[in-house]
């Protein structure tokens, strides 16, 4: 429903244009908006215009108008006058909020519409159906862009999400929870997952400096059909959990460059428990690790495994860091100078990790 708010800028700004008294009252005959005192002492009046079948009626020196909403009355305007511009007034002030009325009703079935489609709460036939109704696309290439602000209701990330994706350009801005918003990013016919990256990223600098925000995003694939459009969705949340759980220095994530994540996100906890006795049985687990030892493997695996230039790049002599790779192997039993230790090491870390987001899950 159009707010109270939009009401009385749209008749105080043509009130004070054209100096004429306007007031909006609901079918009970209380004030939604005035641009003075104008009203009846008598809401009968008003009661009983809102019933009869005129569209229009003039009382003394007001004039009355029904304001419609697919022929049925919503709001009575009142303009004050006894010539022929309060009367003209009166008719552009009800064009001008039926016109309103439809938007903000377009935007609301629009919205409702993305809701029901991502949470799968719709029949196929109906997509479609709803889709031409509300004049969106059923076939052009879309994905799912989803923006976790960490804030309930927050308004203010909002707009300025609305403001950056415009349905004039084929985007949609929905919710269907508090914490995040969904972007349904239309796409061009040569744009790439490189391009939907390039928003995500700007989304993420754009709501730290204009919002204050330090969100997470994360995207689906492009899918072709509006009815995908929750398959998307689908994969965007993953993509947003998988994201924070194994590379959360990322503020960005797609679903298609999860890599293995998305693989050890979907393994039973009993499978990963499996896993790790199996590889360190009585030995040291990473986890335990201390912080010099982890970021050193971490620098050792950027680098492909080359000792000299990991070393180089953490200010350490080469025996230093072979030294420290030794003692590592003595607690865990991996050498990972070896491809295949430092794997298992590898997929061991992403899995302890998953395994502690499980734990804090609980």
């Amino acid at each position: 429903m159009i707010s109270t708010q939009t009401i009385k800028g749209s008749i105080s700004e043509l009130g004070a244009i054209t100096k004429v008294e306007l007031c909006v009252m609901d079918l009970g005959g209380e004030v939604v908006a005035s641009t003075s005192e104008l009203g009846f002492s008598d809401i009968s009046i008003i009661t009983s215009f809102a019933a009869s079948p005129v569209d229009s009626q003039v009382i003394g020196d007001i004039h009355l108008f029904k304001v419609m909403d697919e022929g049925d009355p919503l709001y009575i305007l009142l303009s004050k006058g006894d010539n022929e511009q309060a009367y003209m007034v009166g008719k552009i002030a009800v064009s001008q909020l039926q016109a309103l009325v439809l938007a903000y009703k377009e935007r609301f079935d629009r919205n409702n519409f993305f809701q029901n489609l991502l949470l799968d709460n719709m029949l196929m036939i109906d997509v479609y159906n709803r889709a031409r109704k509300l004049k969106i696309e059923v076939t052009a290439p879309r994905t799912i862009i989803l923006v976790e602000t960490g804030r309930t209701k927050d308004n203010g990330a909002r707009e300025l999400l609305t403001s950056m994706f415009s349905p004039t350009s084929g985007d949609y801005v929905t919710a269907v929870d508090e914490n995040s918003i969904i972007i349904v990013k239309s796409l061009g016919k040569n744009e790439s997952y490189d391009d939907i990256n390039q928003v995500a990223t700007t989304i993420v600098d754009m709501m730290s400096t204009e919002a204050l925000l330090n969100v997470r995003v994360a995207y689906g694939t492009i899918v072709e059909e509006i009815r995908d459009l929750s398959k998307s969705f689908k994969e965007a949340k993953m993509a947003l959990e998988v994201g924070r759980i194994f590379n959360a220095e990322c503020r960005a994530n797609g679903y298609n460059t999860l890599g293995i994540g998305r693989l050890i996100y979907q393994l039973p906890e009993s499978l990963c428990r499996m896993f790790i006795d199996e590889i360190f049985e009585d030995k040291e687990i990473p986890s335990n690790l201390d912080e010099e030892t982890l970021n050193t493997i971490a620098k050792f695996f950027e680098n492909n495994l080359n000792v000299s230039e990991t070393s180089r790049q953490l200010f350490v002599h080469r025996n230093t860091l072979v030294y420290r790779i030794e003692k590592l192997e003595k607690s865990c039993g991996l050498d990972v100078r070896k491809f295949d230790d430092a794997l298992t090491f590898k997929i061991a870390l992403m899995v302890l990790n998953y395994m502690k987001y499980l734990k804090e899950r609980e």
